[in-house]
């Protein structure tokens, strides 16, 4: 029969202590079998699963560890692991794990109470919980906050609809986003993100920008919310709003694109991702010379979106080749994705809109940003409380490893 013990360790952090505890384990030739460490606030606490050969004495062992604790003034509490348990926990290997990923501008424990006992009412198991964002700073506005704890998850939930229902309710009452993901090898190898432009990337619509200086700004913007909302045909819709800006002056373009506001987050995730290597694109039902503008701008690799047809330096009213509708979209996510020779499970897409729906599910993950309660009720995933860099925390980056 084995020997295993739970070797638990917690106190105040200090440098050497991992080396001095696993030093006398090494000198009775200990077998690690699994280990964990986090410190939260300078307090440390290590747990190691140890098998201790058999046969041998472990009195000494066991004292100098105790030793060892005194010495560094922290806690140390050794407890047996029968070889059924021990069997049990091995047998667990393997089965369902998820990500789940809270974000908000603070978290509070309203927010953990909510959402941990959604989860265990689901029948899975907190294996881990990580925060991913800095630390926080009590004298600073909580406006500008970043918030993100990353939970592992195991088990298989007794009704995952369910489950995504419960956690849409606690986003809405609670202003938080719980974004929970199967924890998959794509999950952490996306490679190509495909994002809406107006309101996803900036915080306006051009359309009825472009309205407003044609004179025509209440009857566009009227237009274009029954087509966020899912209440009008985009294409019948886009049409309509296009006829309305007929003779509006060429000059006005550069004008609006000169003073789109950008997202807040999208500078820094834009810059994140191309260090990293990820393929970024801007799939619009918007127009290609704004497209362009934010392509120079923030340095995206592909640009899809409507061709205004000028003439004579003014606007047609009409639109050259195909719209960029929701279909479209979702068409073009594929077709990248052949391109640059990966799964679609490895894509991501962000959206606002209803016109945005098609490709948020086709993409390996879909996210709605800020979007219309249609959409948000519709998407596998949603981010309201943060800006567009929030997308890096369900990825897993940390802070550290975002660029500024």
């Amino acid at each position: 029969m084995s020997t295993i013990l739970m070797l638990k360790v917690s106190g105040h952090d200090q440098v050497g202590l991992t080396a001095a505890i696993s030093q006398i384990l090494a000198e009775s030739q200990v077998t690690l079998l699994d280990i964990g460490q986090s410190v939260i606030h300078d307090q440390v606490s290590l747990g190691m699963l140890v098998q201790l050969p058999t046969g041998s004495d472990h009195s000494n062992m066991l004292k100098e560890l105790l030793y060892q604790a005194h010495e560094r003034d922290i806690h140390v509490r050794f407890t047996p692991v029968s070889d059924e348990a021990y069997q049990e926990w091995v047998e667990q290997q393997g089965k369902d794990r998820y990500v789940l990923t809270v974000l908000a501008r603070r978290i509070t424990a309203e927010h953990l109470a909510h959402i941990s006992k959604a989860v265990s009412d689901q029948g899975l198991n907190i294996q881990d919980m990580t925060r991913l964002t800095g630390r926080v700073a009590l004298d600073k506005p909580a406006h500008n906050d970043k918030a993100c704890i990353e939970m592992t998850l195991r088990g298989q939930p007794k009704n995952i609809e369910s489950l995504r229902h419960e956690f849409l309710q606690i986003s809405a009452d609670l202003n938080v986003d719980v974004a929970f993901q199967a924890d998959t090898v794509y999950r952490r190898n996306r490679r190509l993100v495909c994002f809406d432009m107006d309101s996803t990337l900036i915080e306006a619509e051009v359309i009825d920008e472009l309205a407003k200086a044609a004179g025509v700004g209440e009857q566009v913007a009227a237009i274009t919310e029954e087509a966020m909302q899912g209440q009008l045909d985009f294409q019948e819709s886009f049409r309509r709003r296009m006829a309305l800006l007929k003779g509006l002056d060429e000059s006005v373009l550069a004008e609006i694109a000169q003073q789109l506001p950008i997202t807040e987050g999208a500078e820094r995730l834009i810059k994140t991702l191309k260090a990293y290597g990820y393929k970024t694109a801007i799939l619009s039902g918007g127009f290609t010379y704004f497209g362009e503008y934010l392509q120079k701008k923030l340095g995206f690799d592909y640009v899809y979106a409507n061709h205004l047809d000028i003439k004579d330096g003014k606007v047609t009213g009409l639109v050259k080749g195909d719209i960029v509708d929701g279909a479209r979209k979702a068409e073009l996510l594929k077709e990248l994705a052949l391109r640059e020779g990966i799964q679609l499970e490895q894509t991501i897409a962000v959206g606002d809109g209803a016109n945005d729906l098609p490709m948020l599910s086709e993409a390996g993950l879909g996210i709605a940003f800020r979007a219309k309660p249609i959409v948000k009720e519709n998407a596998r995933h949603s981010i309201s409380t943060l800006g567009l860099d929030g997308v890096l925390y369900m990825l897993g980056f940390t802070d550290k490893e975002i660029l500024s």
